[in-house]
């Protein structure tokens, strides 16, 4: 505890960086940039992609950080320090309570694939269930690969991975006007996802680093099984082959340079406010710039008996930041040579090209992966595996966002949040919430939102949303900026 404050603080410097690590490394760097690089010119992609990262993200991580640290607040208060700007604090906490809610429910997605991976037979790789209907085929054996062929070419033909992801488990409907009943499955996967989310911070950061420790290691070491086991596939270099192929011509679209600052940003979870609550939590002469140069040091030192420390007039940037940096951007690139090494072993297996089977968001995660593991020997073992590493990739992500979200509240009321209990029962009762406001994301509509670069929302490039449904976009985009 802050012997001024009261505010607490980090018990090590390593926690520090876990946390950030853990805040970092997310969904997103597993299924959102390994579909970027392909889309937009292979290898080529990461040109702007490193051009923003060292313009955009480094400059702006260490702003934020060193925001929180210094005025010693959370991203609710912290912009007292300007004050006409001090409206960002509710805003990006806005934007807080939303994406915690979207994301729990696709660890939700998560769990629910994790359960269903440890079944005799996965739920996906046949036809015949339930939820099948009679245009579904198998996209799981050699002899099938010429039914994969013509359904390639056909709108009436519906892989049965598909079908399970669409109708097995979200119960999709017609429409975002026919809101249907709740999934029972995906609705006790969602309360386990708030139940675990809800002990992992319950008592506050000093609890949460040590489970961080976990959290944030373990989906890398997954990762890197799943990367050894994929680069041993026939056809796994063919994949790579395909994600990394250089396409320089398409770094003169502008959307090529839009995808990558979006991504940067987005994985980098700036302007979250998540980077400011973080840094808060440092001690106030935390040397958080690192710079290895004798007289910096000194001058550390010298300013750690001073009211204010003396400034450091130096351009090299904070060691810490780029090391945190090189981690976050490596996940990514590495997941990229994991995921493409599989797809192109399924392409391969099936006799299809590649494009036919890599698809961006959840199509990768759900749909394309679950076809790959019904053709890799003890799918069940890998189904776990993978779906376990995505459950917590999203876990400390989510709970990084949920501090950040909970550090808001008790700024604004310290003393309230000073007396036993307060803290563990609002913490729950602000978990309900967004839990109940979930339970509209596990209905029988897919709630899709397009919000980056404007353009009528779709699904699955078929479904086209009416305006009412757009509308309820912008309000939901409103309420965070307004």
């Amino acid at each position: 505890q802050n012997q001024l404050t009261g505010r607490e603080k980090w018990k090590q410097k390593i926690d520090f960086a876990f946390s950030i690590a853990g805040g970092f490394v997310g969904l997103g760097n597993v299924w959102r940039f390994p579909y970027l690089c392909y889309k937009n010119g292979g290898g080529a992609f990461l040109i702007p992609y490193v051009l923003f990262v060292v313009l955009g993200s480094l400059p702006v991580f260490f702003l934020e950080v060193t925001i929180g640290q210094y005025t010693n607040l959370g991203s609710a208060l912290a912009m007292r320090m300007v004050p006409v700007m001090k409206g960002l604090g509710l805003a990006v906490n806005m934007i807080n309570y939303h994406l915690n809610v979207y994301y729990a429910v696709i660890l939700a997605w998560a769990l629910r694939y994790f359960f269903a991976s440890m079944a005799s037979e996965l739920p996906w790789s046949t036809c015949g269930n339930s939820w099948n209907t009679r245009n579904c085929f198998v996209f799981g054996a050699l002899s099938n690969a010429s039914n994969v062929i013509n359904a390639t070419n056909s709108s009436l033909r519906i892989s049965s991975v598909r079908e399970y992801w669409e109708r097995g488990v979200l119960g999709k409907s017609s429409g975002i006007h026919e809101i249907g009943s709740i999934q029972w499955e995906l609705l006790l996967c969602l309360l386990l996802t708030w139940v675990v989310l809800y002990f992992c911070i319950w008592k506050g950061i000093g609890w949460t680093s040590k489970v961080v420790y976990f959290t944030a290691t373990f989906p890398i070491l997954m990762l890197l099984v799943l990367l050894v086991r994929g680069l041993t596939l026939d056809g796994a270099w063919d994949g790579i082959t395909f994600y990394l192929r250089p396409d320089i011509a398409r770094l003169s679209d502008v959307q090529v340079w839009l995808d990558a600052a979006t991504q940067v940003f987005y994985s980098y979870a700036l302007c979250k406010g998540m980077l400011i609550t973080m840094g808060s939590y440092n001690n106030y002469h935390y040397n958080s710039y690192r710079k290895s140069h004798p007289n910096t040091i000194y001058v550390y030192r010298r300013a750690t008996f001073l009211p204010h420390p003396t400034p450091l007039i130096n351009p090299t940037l904070p060691r810490d930041c780029i090391a945190l940096s090189i981690l976050n951007s490596g996940v990514s690139f590495v997941s990229g040579f994991a995921i493409f090494a599989i797809l192109g072993f399924m392409a391969k297996e099936q006799g299809v090209d590649i494009k036919y089977v890599a698809e961006s968001g959840p199509g990768l995660a759900f749909i394309a992966y679950p076809k790959a593991l019904t053709l890799l020997p003890m799918p069940q073992f890998w189904g776990c595996l993978f779906f376990f590493m995505l459950f917590l990739l999203g876990l400390d992500s989510e709970f990084v966002g949920q501090e950040t979200l909970m550090s808001a509240f008790v700024d604004l009321k310290p003393h309230w949040f000073k007396k036993p209990w307060r803290r563990e029962m609002f913490l729950a009762f602000l978990s309900f919430t967004q839990f109940l406001v979930g339970l509209s994301m596990i209905t029988n509509v897919l709630l899709v939102l397009s919000l980056v670069y404007y353009k009528t929302p779709t699904y699955n490039k078929t479904y086209v949303y009416p305006p009412w449904a757009v509308g309820i976009c912008w309000v939901l985009t409103l309420s965070s900026i307004m």
